[in-house]
């Protein structure tokens, strides 16, 4: 534990004295404390507790601190010395015992004797604690009783009036009784709140000290309300004085708050000259700053640190330097601040960050009647003197984002120094939806599914929508907020029938209607505030509207064979299971033995779909379901010709989504689907029926594919019948290949060669001059040097040139109509099929 220089000098000296026998008492002001538990108290040392007392001296000028709460064990050991007459405000006729606690929590982190062999230590040895009983034995309570509570500290002699407890409703009444305590000089000191969300009132007021809580790293807890309005942070978790003179460990802002009230305490008893404003300032300016240089809506201006507040100099100008724009000291928009500007050369610079589009109001007041101009970053200029003190603020519109303030004198050649006082405040923007208050003014929106976003940026706001519905079908509504300003509450009604409400949660909750049956007809939807707000709210509803049709199946009835409905070939059909029940037949004809493809798509991913195949005496020719979580089924069959039917059933009933069914036949031409009418059909359908091609085994030849060396040897081999074959040895392809000994074969008869790399290649495509080559091998044609070349694109160079003008003269290759051959275009399996056929015919 460290001791400052002055205490290790008075410890030294009683060391030396005892050594020489001699026996000497000293007491410091403020000792360290040998409270037994005061080892639990690690939150102490965060805000360096123990160094704050030794700065303090021996100053002990008592500070009364009104605890306005659930009241205060009145004869808990630790408190009972530190107590003034206080007030119970729910039963005036009794003292302001505790029946919950919370209130003696408060009071021992402030006040528990000190030094006195029992329990804790309390921030502040000079506070005296007010008890007043303004909740009840719940913690629960209302605006007017806070009220009453802060106003009866101010009446009775309260310098600090802490506020462990919150609402979130802004109230006039309130925002006066905390002007009241201001005008009066007492500082008020407020916890945010602990639900993660907006600060909450009366520490959202301006001049209220509104504090957060951090945990053991320094970083705010999760739970810490935050905002514009939060000014400081204290530890979260602390030890404390329970009920029935016990101690127990609490967190929570409300545990944070009397921290700071306890340092105000010790602050204002070593400088009693101090306003109730300059006591708020000297703490913020000498916190630790946590996050990004400056203020920030998480940490304020930082965690609380009472030895320098207690030892730093007090600065009037605590923003500098902020005399550029470059330099602008970050404010925030809902804050109270007082300064000075040394003379008329002296300007100052505020950067101040929105969280929405909107309006910031700045209200100035000065101590110069030339005034002082205030100039925005986007241009716009006022003037404030202090004749202007009852006027109305200056409105700027802002975009979200940073917006920068300039002030400065407007008498730039005076050499007097100018005070000013500066509030900050913001009005979050108007929807787009206004003007629609009432119900025959509701904006109409569009009949589907949607997200929308407003704001209640006036004193009871209402937004009503309405959408036109031109089909039955669902309909869910879900209100959310992103503060806990607001209390959502929804009304749905179809007009001329009665509305419904849905309010089930408080503040900050979200609100969703039950998925409800909707019919063609006016829809109105009504989007409020429960609370009776008297401002507008810094904050953004969301309006998400899931609204599904209620879809129908054009060919109902068709739940049995004879009302099947009919299905052109190539056509797309839709349809619906609306019920666990339901069937759907269609009927389809085959005008010649062929090959049917049934396809079923937009089947939902969670259902199931089950197709049986029949013929005309309804026996059933297969069974088809889809894979779970595919949107489609395939089928491919071949039938010949006559009527067939098809049955689908799905595991569950779906109306949200229509499948798709269509249905296609082709003729099987040797086995094939796809060569009917196709140019080499003729090539294809010999070679297949001698058994020399095979195609993919799936009806399919694929004739414009490109063909492979692998292919391509197999065909020529099994065409020329080939039966000898070299043992061949490539660094791709070994004897578990499928066409190996196809390949082998080729080889050995001089057809094919593998490449100078060792390599055969047998998924490379082949080009239509390998080809041609190939196919000159299987004839033994070595080609001829004479003649021109027989195409524009092939000149005397081209490696292949003697192959392609002996096949050309021979009449085994013509090339295309203007002339060209395209040598390195890949060959097609149709194209190769031909030319083989060829040769074989030959």
């Amino acid at each position: 534990m460290k001791l400052k220089r002055h205490l290790w000098f008075i410890f030294l000296m009683m060391l030396t004295l005892e050594l020489t026998g001699m026996a000497i008492k000293v007491e410091a002001a403020y000792p360290l404390s040998t409270d037994p538990m005061r080892v639990k108290q690690t939150y102490l040392d965060m805000i360096h507790i123990d160094q704050a007392w030794a700065a303090a001296g021996d100053n002990r000028t008592p500070i009364v601190v009104a605890v306005v709460d659930t009241g205060v064990d009145l004869t808990h050991p630790d408190l009972v010395g530190n107590l003034v007459e206080g007030v119970n405000l729910l039963q005036p006729s009794k003292k302001p015992y505790d029946d919950n606690g919370h209130g003696t929590n408060v009071a021992g982190i402030i006040a528990a004797s000190f030094n006195n062999d029992k329990g804790i230590a309390g921030i502040a040895p000079n506070a005296k604690i007010m008890p007043i009983k303004a909740l009840e034995a719940d913690g629960t309570g209302g605006e007017a009783k806070l009220g009453e509570g802060i106003k009866y500290a101010v009446d009775h002699g309260a310098k600090i009036v802490v506020l462990s407890l919150g609402l979130n409703k802004y109230s006039d009444y309130l925002a006066g009784v905390v002007q009241y305590a201001e005008d009066h000089n007492v500082l008020l000191v407020a916890a945010v709140g602990n639900e993660g969300t907006s600060v909450k009132y009366p520490a959202a007021y301006p001049t209220v000290l509104a504090v957060g809580g951090v945990n053991a790293n320094k970083q705010a807890d999760s739970r810490s309300n935050y905002g514009p309005e939060l000014d400081l942070v204290a530890p979260w978790d602390v030890y404390t004085t329970a009920l029935g003179g016990g101690y127990q460990y609490q967190d929570g802002s409300s545990m944070s708050a009397p921290q700071v009230a306890g340092a105000a305490a010790l602050v204002w008893g070593k400088y009693p000259g101090m306003s109730a404003y300059q006591v708020r300032s000297q703490l913020e300016q000498t916190a630790e700053d946590l996050g990004p240089a400056g203020w920030d809506e998480k940490t304020g201006y930082g965690l609380l640190q009472v030895d320098l507040a207690l030892t730093q100099p007090y600065k009037e100008n605590r923003f500098e330097p902020n005399n550029t724009k470059n330099l602008a000291a970050k404010l925030s928009i809902n804050t109270a601040v007082k300064a000075v500007l040394s003379s008329g050369q002296d300007e100052v610079w505020f950067a101040l960050d929105a969280a929405y589009d909107g309006f910031i109001e700045v209200s100035l007041h000065n101590s110069d009647s030339a005034g002082i101009r205030v100039r925005f970053d986007s241009g716009e200029t006022f003037i404030s003197n202090s004749s202007t003190d009852k006027s109305k603020p200056f409105r700027v519109a802002v975009t979200k984002g940073r917006t920068y303030v300039q002030l400065q004198t407007v008498d730039r050649t005076t050499k007097t120094a100018i005070y000013y006082s500066l509030l900050t405040d913001f009005v979050i923007y108007k929807d787009p939806f206004e003007d629609n208050d009432k119900q025959y003014k509701a904006f109409a929106l569009p009949e589907r599914s949607q997200t929308i976003r407003g704001t209640f940026d006036k004193k009871d706001d209402l937004d009503w929508f309405v959408i036109n519905l031109e089909h039955s079908g669902t309909m869910r509504v879900k209100l959310s907020v992103d503060t806990g300003r607001i209390d959502p509450m929804l009304l749905i009604q179809k007009e001329g029938e009665k509305s419904i409400t849905i309010d089930q949660g408080g503040d900050g909750a979200t609100e969703i209607s039950p998925l409800m049956d909707v019919f063609p007809g006016q829809y109105y939807i009504r989007v409020s505030n429960v609370k009776d707000y008297s401002r507008p709210i810094t904050g953004e509803y969301t309006l998400d509207i899931e609204y599904t049709p209620k879809l129908i199946d054009p060919n109902e009835p068709n739940d049995k064979s004879y009302q099947a409905t009919f299905a052109a070939m190539n056509s797309v059909y839709e349809g619906l299971i609306h019920s666990n029940d339901d069937v759907d037949w269609f009927e389809f004809r085959m005008t010649k033995d062929g090959l049917a493809q049934i396809r079923l798509t937009n089947i939902p991913t969670s259902r199931i779909m089950y197709a049986r195949l029949y013929d005309s005496s309804l026996k059933e020719q297969g069974f088809y379901r889809n894979e779970s979580g595919s949107d489609q089924l395939f089928i491919e069959k071949t039938l010949n010709a006559g009527t067939y039917y098809i049955k689908l059933q799905a595991n569950q009933w779906f109306m949200s989504q229509m499948y798709r069914l269509k249905i296609n036949s082709y003729a099987l031409i040797s086995g094939f689907a796809d060569i009917e009418g196709h140019w080499a059909q003729a090539a294809i359908s010999q070679l297949a029926e001698q058994g020399v091609i095979s195609g993919y085994g799936n009806y399919r030849f694929a004739p414009n594919q490109p063909i492979t060396r692998a292919e391509a040897a197999t065909v020529i081999t099994r065409a020329l019948k080939l039966t000898k074959r070299k043992e061949v040895s490539f660094g791709d392809m070994n004897s578990s290949h499928w066409a190996y000994d196809y390949v082998a074969k080729a080889v050995q008869a001089g057809i094919v060669t593998g490449y100078p790399n060792g390599t055969f290649g047998p998924d490379r495509t082949l080009t239509r001059m390998e080809m041609t080559q190939m196919l000159a091998s299987s004839m033994n044609m070595t080609g001829k040097k004479r003649g021109n070349s027989p195409f524009t694109d092939v000149d005397d160079s081209y490696w292949g040139i003697g192959i392609l003008k002996q096949m050309s003269a021979d009449g085994w290759v013509a090339g295309y109509a203007d002339g060209t051959f395209h040598p390195d275009e890949q060959a097609t399996r149709a194209e190769f099929v031909t030319l083989l056929a060829k040769v074989v015919n030959r």
